[in-house]
């Protein structure tokens, strides 16, 4: 299904994530071994914004970025917005958040409007990444963050072979198990290794405009963490 391109490929992506919300955080702690609950602090660690700072998580899913932000600055005023109606229905289950229904690539918010934007593993599933990029940028206020958090092409090294098995066959099979929905756990693992490298991530962030841009690989080099300013 990655071959998709443009609105079929949304529609997929909107569709697949329906799908698999209602195990969609106990996959995440599965895949990982929990180590994502790591990164989203690490995440929220560098925006490095104010106690009364803003804070908008795109394709927050569940909302676990966003409620990460209000631990760390229980007076931010946080926004949790994604396009997929279900996984946000999911969150609500979980806590008390201000959702907003919002497309990455046409967000209905003012330009300079955040002191920080923060994303998991939103960025390889979009149709455009340049214009998602751009949005970010525009409704950052000057001086403002950007921090992404997912997948990137991992680098060949003494385990690659043990990388891709688990990613082509332990994710799909207990993703199958678990939600019953196979390909999204095919799917997934195919947008990591089509997704750019994180060198190339930081190269696009340079090109919409931020400044002092960089990243920290994670877990054998199949995630990263990139950041940036306005």
């Amino acid at each position: 299904m990655t071959q998709l391109t443009g609105q079929e490929r949304a529609q997929y992506v909107q569709s697949m994530f329906t799908k698999i919300a209602h195990r969609y955080d106990l996959m995440n702690r599965l895949m990982t071994g929990g180590m994502d609950v790591r990164w989203r602090r690490e995440v929220i660690r560098l925006t490095k914004i104010r106690p009364h700072g803003s804070v908008l998580d795109l394709g927050t899913g569940t909302g676990d970025l966003a409620r990460e932000a209000l631990t760390q600055y229980p007076q931010a005023r946080v926004i949790a917005s994604d396009f997929t109606l279900e996984m946000m229905r999911v969150g609500k289950q979980n806590g008390d958040l201000n959702f907003s229904t919002a497309d990455a690539l046409h967000l209905p918010f003012k330009d300079n409007t955040f002191d920080a934007v923060v994303s998991g593993f939103l960025m390889r599933n979009v149709t455009d990444i340049q214009k998602a990029l751009q949005e970010q940028f525009r409704m950052l206020k000057p001086g403002g963050r950007i921090v992404v958090l997912d997948t990137t092409k991992p680098k060949k090294n003494l385990f690659s072979p043990f990388i891709k098995f688990h990613m082509h066959v332990i994710i799909p099979m207990i993703g199958g198990l678990l939600s019953g929905v196979r390909d999204a756990y095919e799917y997934l693992p195919d947008t990591t290794e089509n997704f750019l490298t994180a060198e190339e991530l930081s190269v696009r962030m340079v090109a919409v405009g931020f400044k002092r841009v960089n990243f920290k690989r994670l877990m054998f080099g199949t995630i990263a963490i990139h950041w940036g300013e306005k």
